[in-house]
């Protein structure tokens, strides 16, 4: 059977171009390699999916998007997060918004957009097949046909590419689509983990596994040229390997040009206490143990886990009981909490990236309808193009608002 369209990829964008595109009339065969829609989405959101960012103006949107946000203009006028709030919401998903205007499902369960996208699909009529397109038979810059790892071929008027990006390759997102594109003239820019948890050289930092820190702040800090480059407040996650959790991803895409130690993550243990306020906290502490270890008198303020190596780092003699600490050595010890320091000496791979930063180059592709600059029937939506933006719903509010463009223009 010859179909109006084929969209490549089940994921947030494919869906929301295949329903839109099938909405508009068109015959839809969607085209996704795994036995269901959105797996990538069931994981987002630890499981709770961050489903849009509850902004309600466009350069406040734009502002969210470090990587060609220009590109996105168009895509976003059209499909803004109150769209995307009114869409779920129409399918039968109550959502809620949280803290820096994350929008969730009011059930936090990740499976009730799946299931509202699975709905959208049926109601507008689009088939579907468990296929992975791996090949274009192309002639005169158009796209006759598309052939899957089996050898199947599927034959369509047009064709959207929404097969994600490299990250989370266990949901599906290997890279195909890349590769897809090339096959038609298309330039991919380099590939890089973005959103993703970063390495780090002490081994200190191995004692503190599974360590949660809550209500912190960090400022990411370039040791080259002596800049703050990206300040956050909010959870972090200390791990075998460094350091993750939601202010550390978001801090990742502001690390460009890495090279080992070029990059410091200056924690504030007590962002609510000014320097002077966490002294007299500590000196009130101490004078209530006076001939307890400093380990011990720092009990009350500083969780468990993180207490022998706060001691080991503030260089204070173990054996000394509170009541001998120096006016100097408690100041150090302020400075330490306010400015604690980890060096960081890589990303994680790219596997292990929330959003792929790179892929196929905006400048070939029109911003307006997602439509290739180059092959005459080609369109492209979500994580393949070279988008990407900080957490906080922007991500999926890309995959909606470019799969929305790509389904009304094809």
């Amino acid at each position: 059977m010859r179909y109006d369209v084929l969209v490549i990829g089940g994921g947030a964008a494919g869906c929301m171009a295949a329903g839109t595109a099938a909405q508009r009339g068109k015959t839809v065969l969607l085209a996704e390699r795994n036995d269901r829609i959105g797996r990538k989405i069931m994981i987002s959101g630890k499981g709770r999916c961050n489903v849009t960012n509850a902004c309600s103006l466009l350069n406040e949107l734009i502002e969210n998007v470090p990587v060609n946000s220009r590109f996105l203009y168009g895509a976003f006028s059209r499909f803004m997060p109150y769209d995307t709030i009114d869409f779920f919401e129409e399918l039968g998903v109550p959502l809620k918004i949280e803290r820096g205007s994350r929008v969730f499902p009011q059930s936090d369960k990740s499976v009730d957009i799946v299931d509202a996208l699975d709905r959208f699909l049926k109601a507008n009529g689009v088939k579907r097949v468990k296929s992975r397109i791996v090949k274009f038979n192309i002639v005169d810059s158009r796209i006759v046909t598309a052939q899957d790892e089996n050898g199947k071929i599927y034959e369509a008027d047009s064709y959207i590419v929404a097969t994600g990006g490299k990250s989370y390759p266990l949901t599906g997102s290997t890279g195909d689509g890349y590769e897809l594109a090339r096959q038609c003239g298309h330039t991919i820019t380099e590939l890089k983990p973005s959103l993703v948890p970063l390495e780090a050289s002490a081994q200190w930092v191995k004692e503190l596994q599974g360590l949660s820190l809550k209500n912190i702040s960090i400022t990411v800090f370039d040791n080259e040229t002596y800049r703050e480059i990206y300040s956050d407040f909010g959870e972090m996650l200390f791990t075998h390997f460094g350091v993750s959790g939601p202010v550390i991803l978001s801090a990742s895409s502001h690390i460009k040009n890495f090279e080992k130690d070029k990059y410091s993550i200056i924690i504030d243990l007590k962002p609510g206490l000014s320097e002077e306020k966490l002294d007299a906290r500590i000196l009130r502490d101490f004078n209530e143990f006076p001939n307890k270890s400093i380990a011990n008198g720092l009990s009350k303020l500083l969780p468990h886990k993180l207490l022998p190596v706060i001691v080991k780092l503030s260089g204070i003699p173990t054996d000394l009981k509170v009541n001998q600490i120096t006016k100097d050595m408690r100041r150090e010890l302020v400075y330490l909490l306010k400015h604690f320091t980890v060096n960081i000496s890589g990303f994680r791979p790219i596997e292990e990236a929330i959003v792929t930063s790179g892929g196929v180059d905006v400048k070939e592709i029109n911003p307006k309808t997602m439509k290739s600059n180059i092959c005459d029937n080609l369109y492209f939506a979500g994580e393949v193009i070279d988008v990407d933006a900080y957490t906080g719903g922007f991500n999926l509010q890309i995959a909606f608002s470019t799969g929305v463009s790509a389904g009304k223009s094809v």
